[in-house]
Order: structure tokens, then sequence, then C-alpha cells
């Protein structure tokens, strides 16, 4: 017999098995067990995301703002975009306003935007996850070094919860790791600095505003759902001595969840972050809130999320070496929550075979144990300048996307389409019922409505 080699000879007719005489069917279903389906469960999460990402950069000379949602084209065919997500099949879409142009300043908002957008993705039926802070704040709150800025984007959150009661589930700040590392480590975006100290200010920063973003929404909404989306790291070592420096950076990339999920580091990162400016009061505040009652751990893994240690100073992408499996269920280990996975992505032609094998590795981690519930790949649309990381504004499309920027199918949207078509009563989690009155109960049910508990005292770290 002659197996596909690819998704597109798999969309030719179907491989006939020949039964065998006596049988009453194929041979493989022999191996059928009979499943009857709960209509109670939920289904596995299969999402895609508006790429949305505004740091500031360093340019010519001028600082300026690199607007995926206008280098996309979103702001004109945000219509368009959101009917392309439904006819995917995706139930999730992540979704990022302009935090940069919305918020004017302390208590000033601009709700033009979402006031007009934000209905339209409710009608469809798509599910959003609201990214609140991707990459950027507005200019004039400066960087992620400033202080203000956790007391300021916690009072955004709030405001934005209370206009839009109805939104459930939020990434409040996205990628905390990646925005304190490109912005304070490399210098790259934002504040541009390449130290420890700045990397731990801009990290304590982010994680603060991102746990008090949370307790802020859950003032408005005690059932909001939080999917911290953060990259999954490794460093490998390519000699014996980088060893104790690879260990150290990869006790390092557990910082901020470990911060925002109040998880008491070990005594080197201790020893570090008070060496780089954090107070102990300033430690403790994490380790006095416990929210994880509220969250999914999402994690993003891409092939350049593992690096090799050439030298002291340098880092180069090492390739999936260990693979989204293993990097997974260390986080998984770690953290003992569900998780989602929420980007990947790749250039053509390698897109579709890496779907597949990111969907093997979910599949495998399912099978054995690790609750995923979801699956994301990011973005919808094609992306503009991240060959560069956003470092130059060249204005390079890179065709990463489901959709090219004019709106056109690609093979690996193709590829994704036909796997949620085949995949589509997944149960959410591995083994079990899972359900939430609402969320999917109705066939054209529009929107998670799953019922706070009105009797339930409101949580102490709520108020604390």
């Amino acid at each position: 017999m002659t197996i596909p080699q690819s998704v597109s000879e798999g969309d030719k007719a179907p491989l006939e098995v020949p039964t065998p005489p006596g049988a009453e069917g194929p041979v493989w279903q022999y191996f059928q067990p009979r499943k009857l389906l709960n209509p109670a469960t939920q289904r596995f999460l299969f999402a895609t995301g508006i790429e949305c990402s505004y740091p500031t950069i360093e340019w010519e000379g001028k600082r300026v703002r690199q607007d995926e949602l206008q280098k996309c084209g979103h702001y004109d065919r945000w219509r368009d975009d959101f009917e392309l997500a439904r006819e995917l099949g995706v139930r999730i879409l992540r979704y990022g306003p302009p935090y940069f142009s919305m918020h004017l300043g302390p208590d000033k908002y601009d709700w033009s935007w979402t006031d007009q957008v934000l209905p339209v993705l409710r009608e469809t039926g798509l599910v959003p996850v609201i990214d609140l802070c991707h990459f950027g704040v507005p200019d004039w709150i400066g960087d992620f070094q400033n202080p203000d800025f956790p007391r300021l984007f916690a009072a955004y959150a709030r405001a934005f919860a209370e206009r839009y009661p109805w939104v459930m589930l939020y990434t409040p700040v996205n990628e905390m790791y990646i925005a304190a590392e490109f912005s304070a480590s490399y210098g790259w975006w934002n504040e541009r600095l390449t130290s420890a100290r700045g990397f731990v200010t801009a990290l304590k920063h982010l994680v603060s505003a991102n746990v008090r973003a949370m307790v802020a929404i859950l003032d408005v909404r005690p059932d909001a759902i939080f999917i911290q989306s953060e990259s999954s790291e490794y460093t490998h070592p390519s000699r014996p001595e980088f060893i104790d420096e690879c260990e150290m950076l990869n006790d390092r990339r557990f910082l901020s969840l470990d911060l925002n999920y109040g998880i008491r580091v070990n005594s080197s990162m201790y020893t570090y972050l008070l060496d780089n400016g954090m107070t102990h009061d300033e430690y403790e505040f994490f380790m006095k809130h416990n929210l994880r009652e509220h969250c999914i751990l999402g994690n993003d893994y891409y092939v350049a999320n593992e690096h090799l240690m050439i030298n002291p100073r340098d880092r180069v992408f090492a390739g999936d070496v260990f693979g989204y499996y293993v990097i997974t269920r260390e986080y998984y280990q770690r953290y003992n929550l569900p998780v989602m996975h929420t980007e990947t992505n790749m250039l053509e032609p390698d897109a579709t075979r890496w779907l597949w094998k990111t969907w093997a590795n979910i599949q495998r981690l399912r099978h054995d144990g690790v609750p995923m519930c979801g699956m994301t790949w990011y973005s919808l649309i094609d992306q503009v300048d991240w060959d560069t990381a956003l470092r130059e504004n060249n204005n390079r499309v890179n065709a990463l996307g489901l959709y090219d920027l004019d709106r056109k199918i690609r093979r690996v949207g193709v590829a994704y389409k036909r796997l949620i078509e085949q995949w589509r009563n997944l149960p959410l989690l591995p083994n079990g019922p899972f359900s939430y009155p609402g969320m999917y109960s109705q066939p054209d049910a529009r929107e998670l409505n799953w019922s706070a508990e009105s009797t339930r005292a409101q949580p102490s770290h709520v108020r604390g």
C-alpha cells in the first residue's frame, strides 16, 4: 500500500483496506473499542491568534513602534480575519487589542477600537483569549523599568473587565520572560538594556503587573480563567565549562512563572534576584498570592526555543533537540497545572510537517497523563519583520500564518483545518468527563458562560 507523504497527497481518495473473507468491515475496526461521547464533556481547544506585538525599537535614529496589527493589515481587515478564523473551525482566538494606544493616562482610556471590534468578535461564536499587554506599553509609561507600570496596568485591566464583562479568558501579560529578556537583557526592545539588573527589574514589574491584573479582573469576574502564554526554553552547553552557566539559565527560565504562581525559587535564583534589585518585600508579594485555581499553563514552543551556548556570551539556536514533549513535561512537572499549547509556527515549506509533529507531541503528552487541553497555530495571518525578532523595520513578510497577507489560505492552513475536522471530538482532557455548564452545551453557543457561585465567599487573595 502507499502511505500519503503529505497532507496534499492525503487529500486524494482515501485508501481502501481490503476486507478478509468472513469479516464485516475493514481490518482496523477489530481494534476499535466502542466509544460513546459524553455530551457534557467539553472538547479539545483548537486555537489560533492575531499577531499583535507592539514593542518600540531604535531605528534610523528614531524610536519606532513595531505595530503588528497595522503591519499585517488587521486594522483594515479585522472582519475578514474573524471570518477566516471561524471558517477554519477553531473555537478559541487569541486576541490582543492595542494597549499602547488605548491607555491614554492614569484612569484615561480610549475604547473606540474595542467597542467596534469586540461585539463583532462575540457574534462570530469565537471565544477570545484577550491579551492585555503584548511586548509594549504606552509612550507615556515609557518602558518596563517604570515602577508605576504594574499599578497602572492593573487599573487598565479592571476597567477592561468592567467594560466587557462577557470576556472570561485572559492572558494579562504575554510572554513575561521574553518581554523582559528582549527588552532588558538582549537590548532589542523598549528600554534596550543589557544587564542582569535591567532584566530583573523588567521581570518583576511584568509579573507584578500580571498578578495585579488577575486580582483586578477577579474582582469584576470571579470565574475568570487566565492562560499564561509563556515561552518554553532550554539551553544546552556546547562545552563542559559551560555546564554551570547553562544550569543557571535553565533555572532562570522558570522565574516568570515561579513568581506568577507563588512558587519559591531555589537559593541560587533567590540570590540572583536580590543581587539584581529585587527586595525581600517584593519577593514576598509574589509568594503571598496563589491564583493557581484560575490558571491554565500556556506554553509556547518554536524551533528556536532551545539554545546552544557556544561561548560565555553567546547562544545560538539549537533546533528542537529535546522537542516539545520533553520541554513541556518539565514545565508540567514543576507547576502541575492543565497545559495549553499556546503558540508555534514554521516557515513554508516545512510548516505542514511541523504542524503534524507538534500534534504528535501533544497526543503523546496526553497519552502519558499530561492534561493538555488545547493547541494553537500562531498566527492566523502572516507576520512582518519577525525574521529579525522585530529589531528591524524592514516590512519584510514572514510566511508563518495559516493565511497570507492577501487572506489566501496556505497549505498549513488547509492541514490545520483538516486536523480540526478529524479530531474535533477529542475530549478536553485525556481521561474522564470535564464539563463547565454552558461552555459549549448548545451547538450554537456563542460564548463561555460559566456561572459564578453567588454564595461563594470572596477569595482572600482578591482583597489581599
